[in-house]
């Protein structure tokens, strides 16, 4: 069977989905597939790769480059398909993308019409999870506690800031942490402990999207719960992210890889089974299915906020999601396997609703 592994993509998460897409590279089984690469330049463009059957020499492989023939041509290492090309039959695709067109349902959507079978969430579960403002209204209708937080569009920014200061002032205490809408990876997060500081984040954010949520800071440690499965959901033991700063950005946690864990977290067997509930219920809530990793807040009096539901998290060497099971006695490559029979089972399912 053919692996389509779909990486790259025209967010700001593209580097993060290079190093993800060459960790999954090296962990899938190649006596059972031969894995197509195609790659999603930050133009848009659709590359088409060589067909592996054995683990690459190094990442250069992903890095596929094309152009038109002519005396000024660069070497060309891949070829330049249009989206619907990518159709096979005996293949699942593979979007190892984070981020906008690639984990929040366009992508999706597009394979569903092409009538293909993938890994991970489906078109519902995507872009609820990937959009922070529509997941924080989700949850808090179910139920779930999170932190207070304060939606900002671009538009009501610019149209009277004093108002959103407003808002923010009167709704929460600093320090607040403003997130770009449809952004994952801490890519265009920033701290604010004062009005300047606000204003100067919200620009920041602006510059990935044009929604932006500014939310309740405060002092706890960050847990994580791992998810695997369709309608059989099964949740991993958290894991925790060690802190040494106030909070990590993007170069902490993939430039400098800087990040501790500590998996399993310690935390109390109360507050374990709480995280797992929590976490089974928001990603049946979003209609999740495959894979996802739920991230907490806990503070020093045990109370739990869930934060975020990623429903294509990090693949890399020292991601999360990965170690989570392995802590729980399952391999990457195990776990790969896993996610693929998911996506099959998934996609066979549908179709069998179509027939009726």
């Amino acid at each position: 069977m053919k692996i389509i592994l779909l990486y790259g993509g025209r967010s700001g998460e593209h580097d993060v989905s290079l190093l993800s897409a060459y960790s999954v590279l090296n962990a899938i089984y190649y006596n059972y597939y031969q894995v197509q690469l195609v790659f999603i330049s930050k133009d848009g463009d659709w590359v088409k790769g060589p067909l592996l059957a054995e683990k690459p020499e190094n990442e250069d492989v992903l890095h596929l480059n094309w152009a038109e023939q002519g005396n000024d041509a660069k070497v060309i290492t891949g070829q330049l398909i249009s989206p619907c090309e990518i159709k096979e039959e005996e293949a699942i695709v593979f979007p190892v993308l984070h981020g906008p067109n690639g984990e929040d349902g366009t992508i999706q959507g597009f394979l569903e019409v092409l009538g293909m079978p993938y890994v991970g969430a489906g078109v519902l579960a995507s872009a609820t999870a990937m959009d922070k403002i529509m997941t924080k209204y989700l949850l808090q209708a179910a139920g779930i506690q999170q932190v207070p937080f304060v939606p900002v569009l671009k538009s009501q920014w610019k149209e009277n800031p004093k108002k959103i200061f407003e808002q923010c002032e009167g709704s929460l205490i600093y320090p607040v942490f403003v997130k770009p809408a449809n952004l994952g990876s801490s890519v265009g997060i920033s701290k604010a402990e004062n009005r300047e500081e606000l204003q100067n984040a919200l620009e920041e954010a602006y510059r990935y999207d044009s929604r932006a949520i500014v939310e309740q800071g405060l002092e706890a440690r960050e847990i994580e719960i791992a998810i695997l499965g369709n309608e059989d959901v099964r949740t991993t033991l958290a894991g925790e992210i060690v802190k040494d700063v106030e909070f990590y950005d993007y170069n902490s946690k993939y430039i400098d890889n800087q990040i501790t864990m500590q998996i399993p977290a310690e935390i109390p067997d109360e507050v374990h089974q709480k995280a797992q509930e929590s976490a089974k219920k928001a990603y049946t809530i979003l209609d999740g299915s495959g894979l996802s990793r739920c991230d907490f807040f806990l503070t020093n009096k045990n109370e739990l906020f869930l934060n975020e539901l990623n429903t294509m998290p990090g693949f890399t060497q020292f991601s999360m999601y990965p170690l989570l099971w392995e802590n729980m006695g399952l391999k990457y490559g195990d776990l790969i396997e896993e996610l693929i029979q998911l996506g099959l089972n998934r996609f066979k399912q549908r179709q069998e609703f179509f027939k009726n």
